[in-house]
């Protein structure tokens, strides 16, 4: 890699750094609100250090005549995502005075929105500390609609190229230039926090517990300022609401702007949202039908903490209605598989995602039906799109290393010592980015502060690959991605 590619990597993470710089001052503004002055110059002093480290990757300025390559994105997504994260941390380490490892492991966690905590005493948290943790989902949420737009499919990573076509008709036809894209995203992003936030609130959550939902769970990450998650509010409102703004988290963010650009059927015929809403309904109802007859709980309350919970982790979002784990063995296995499934492509999501197991069926389909015929040529399309070679070949593959990575991982947590049930399921909650995982220590119910140190070292990089789509860190990996 030359150096003026080095150069134009280190001036757009330098801005990133400023970027994150100048967030710092929100904290510091509601510390002063809440009267709160003593964390204020933890705030003050990882904003000043990070916009000194930031000015000193942009002071040498851009190299003229040199662009990055779609394989030097792969460089610059993996490094903006590592050192962002690794200047984040610092106020959590002068705030609560934890160490470095939980510091990182809990930003990573924010950042890449997955929600797994080593935090306790949310209730009686600093203002400060607790706004942090929001906008941290907040920024990465926002971070990652715009690598999945603009870059993951420039990159061919996990099939995302089924939507480039997509999103290129539509940019064109909307919008023609790319920053207005980004421009309307951005916008639809905020205006949906600002919806959240206020239906919150009249929900009934105070306003400062309403902007820290609202940011959670729009970029479905899942923090929340009481350690007893959503359980904490009471009102069916509440938890109505936040089923709501978990699932527009999890739609398509370019076809929301066209939706409210005045295209009003461009979320009802893709069928990503079809499989995805579908899904989530039937869920519901079947799953709260047969807690309403395990239980005590009358049906329109079965459903609701049904609802809750299985939108929860469906979106990779992670807050929780109480302890599911409790409802029976049947409730444990399907909370995970449901760990893998995630929302869809373009939106704040993790896992798997919704299109690539829509592409699956077609694709056994196609099969079956080439074995009843074998001389006939069926035809393979997915939203409009046909499936060559090329997209069946980088979803296979994607597939292929997200389970493995997953295995690895989950292998790696019981030689530290770890039992099966944490391992597995803490792997899985990492990569997929969901948040809690399953058994006494990481459930729903519990967090990640008992683990060793290793542990969430080897989590942590769990969350970074799931988020980053996987392919795009392992081939920082590969010797001929280093070859000139």
């Amino acid at each position: 890699m030359s150096l003026p590619t080095l150069r134009i990597i280190g001036f757009i993470i330098g801005i990133f750094l400023i970027t994150l710089a100048a967030s710092m001052v929100i904290p510091m503004l509601t510390l002063l609100a809440f009267e709160r002055t003593d964390d204020i110059s933890a705030f003050l002093w990882s904003s000043l250090i990070t916009f000194a480290t930031g000015l000193a990757l942009i002071a040498p300025g851009r190299a003229e005549h040199t662009h990055l390559r779609p394989r030097d994105m792969y460089m610059l997504t993996t490094a903006s995502w590592v050192v962002v994260c690794g200047f984040a941390a610092l106020p959590m380490v002068l705030i609560q005075h934890i160490s470095y490892t939980d510091s990182f492991f809990e930003t990573m966690s924010g950042i890449t929105t997955t929600g797994s905590t080593v935090l306790t005493g949310l209730d009686h948290a600093s203002p400060g500390l607790l706004i942090w943790r929001s906008m941290l989902h907040w920024l990465g949420g926002i971070g990652f609609i715009g690598m999945a737009v603009a870059i993951l499919p420039l990159l061919r990573v996990g099939g995302m190229r089924l939507f480039q076509t997509e999103s290129s008709d539509w940019g064109e036809k909307v919008m023609p230039r790319s920053h207005m894209v980004a421009k309307f995203i951005v916008l639809v992003y905020a205006g949906l926090t600002v919806l959240g936030t206020l239906a919150f609130w009249l929900a009934g959550m105070t306003p400062f517990e309403s902007v820290n939902h609202s940011m959670s769970l729009i970029s479905t990450g899942g923090f929340s300022t009481s350690d007893a998650s959503l359980a904490n509010w009471k009102q069916p409102a509440v938890h109505w609401v936040a089923v709501a703004v978990m699932i527009f988290g999890s739609l398509p963010f370019t076809l929301l702007v066209a939706t409210f650009r005045g295209n009003r059927t461009a979320l009802l015929r893709d069928h990503q949202v079809h499989g995805f809403l579908g899904f989530l309904v039937v869920t519901w109802l079947l799953v709260g039908t047969w807690l309403w007859a395990n239980s005590d709980n009358p049906w329109l309350d079965a459903v609701r903490i049904v609802a809750v919970n299985i939108t929860s982790v469906v979106t990779t979002t992670g807050v929780a209605l109480g302890d599911y784990t409790l409802w029976g063995s049947f409730s444990v296995m399907l909370f995970f598989y449901l760990t893998f499934i995630g929302g869809c492509s373009g939106s704040t999501a993790g896992g798997l995602k919704i299109f690539r197991f829509q592409v699956a069926w077609q694709l056994l389909n196609a099969n079956l039906k080439q074995l009843v015929h074998p001389r006939a040529v069926i035809k393979q399309q997915y939203n409009g799109h046909n499936l060559d070679d090329d997209i069946v070949r980088s979803l296979i593959t994607f597939s292929f290393f997200f389970t493995t990575t997953i295995a690895v991982i989950a292998f790696g947590l019981c030689l530290i010592g770890l039992d099966w049930v944490t391992a597995l399921t803490g792997a899985a909650t990492a990569v997929c980015n969901v948040g809690p995982g399953l058994g006494p220590i990481i459930g729903p119910v519990g967090n990640f502060s008992t683990l060793p140190d290793s542990a969430k070292w080897l989590l942590t990089i769990g969350m970074l690959l799931g988020r980053l789509e996987i392919l795009t860190v392992l081939v920082l990996f590969t010797p001929a991605f280093w070859k000139h």
